[in-house]
């Protein structure tokens, strides 16, 4: 049984993909600081999948915490999502955002080069395309500078990795993810973020929830058939399951080249009001919200082209936006 390390692996999407991995007849260990999750979801874990992961609390920003957990653990691979992910917050603190994200990385990458692990996922995003030319986004579409310290942080990190891959004959995938959303249809995890949610959906159902006094749609005068901005939403259980497909690929050495990336999405876009309007017609809940200025570094427009990672991978994305959205408020209604 080949051992995994899941960093953020108690997070919103780290959690679905450690039980898509134990599903798949994986071990994992997780390492996790707890900054934007909660241990209560390694026990939700366990009740989904019948096996308690290993768990250690690390701050991957600790360079000898990370020396030590790899003295302590023998692993056949990482996927990495440990990081700070926010645009707007990262807009407001891209000191936090390098540090997070940049020094952890390497830290994991040095010590994979001195043990000789040689296979690396990597939680990218969509945003390293910036303001893309032409929609839907390829893989061939060019990288431009980033709207803001978050997805600046994702394109460094892509680089270090494709530098880390051709100077110690590694071996990585980089998944450049859309919008995940959505919780497990157990109901036992999903998207539980602490504090002000920054993402589109928590803020939704915490607003149907009343917990949230309304929900704030940052502009609608974008240049889009109804003023708001478009994004892809991709349920979370289907992204999980992306990353084993991109770790099977590397673990029976079929990756062509050392370095690949894919983008992961659904193919379609979908702007803010649809969602809204989508979200009130699934679960026949009003929400109370108002138009307010754009939000510093947010694009227009950005939904995938998937046929790479559909042809190559060997992947699809198989739940609907309306299954997604009503998981979505299935779990916020479990939250106390």
């Amino acid at each position: 049984m080949k051992k995994i390390l899941v960093t953020g692996g108690l997070g919103f999407i780290g959690s679905h993909v450690v039980v898509e991995l134990q599903n798949s007849g994986f071990e994992v260990v997780i390492v996790d600081n707890l900054s934007n999750s909660k241990i209560d979801v390694l026990s939700q874990i366990s009740e989904i999948t019948g096996i308690k992961p290993e768990f250690y609390q690390i701050d991957l920003r600790n360079k000898k915490a990370v020396h030590d957990f790899f003295n302590e653990n023998i692993v056949d691979g990482v996927i990495h999502f440990a990081a700070f992910k926010a645009v707007g917050e990262s807009v407001e603190q891209p000191l936090d955002y390098y540090e997070n994200n940049i020094n952890a990385l390497v830290y994991l990458l040095q010590e994979m080069k001195n043990r000789n692990i040689d296979h690396f996922i990597f939680s990218s995003s969509c945003t390293v395309y910036g303001q893309a030319d032409e929609l839907p986004i390829t893989e061939n579409a060019l990288t431009k500078p980033a709207e803001s310290p978050y997805g600046n942080t994702k394109q460094i990190g892509e680089e270090i990795i494709k530098d880390s891959c051709k100077a110690y004959d590694m071996n990585a995938i980089a998944l450049r993810y859309f919008n995940p959303i959505g919780a497990h249809r157990s109901i036992k995890i999903g998207e539980l973020p602490l504090g002000v949610p920054q993402n589109l959906i928590p803020f939704i159902t915490q607003t149907a929830a009343g917990i949230r006094e309304e929900l704030s749609v940052f502009g609608d005068n974008y240049p889009t058939p109804d003023g708001t901005a478009i994004r892809d939403y991709i349920h979370v259980v289907d992204l999980a399951k992306a990353h084993v497909k991109a770790l099977e690929r590397l673990l029976n050495k079929e990756n062509e080249e050392n370095f690949e990336f894919f983008n992961v999405g659904t193919g379609k876009g979908s702007s803010v009001m649809e969602i809204i309007q989508t979200f009130e017609k699934v679960t026949e809940k009003p929400l109370n919200y108002k138009i307010v200025d754009r939000r510093e570094g947010d694009i227009t427009s950005a939904y995938a082209d998937t046929t790479k990672v559909n042809e190559v991978l060997g992947w699809e994305s198989n739940e609907t936006l309306e299954e997604a959205l009503l998981s979505a408020w299935k779990w916020q209604q479990k939250q106390k």
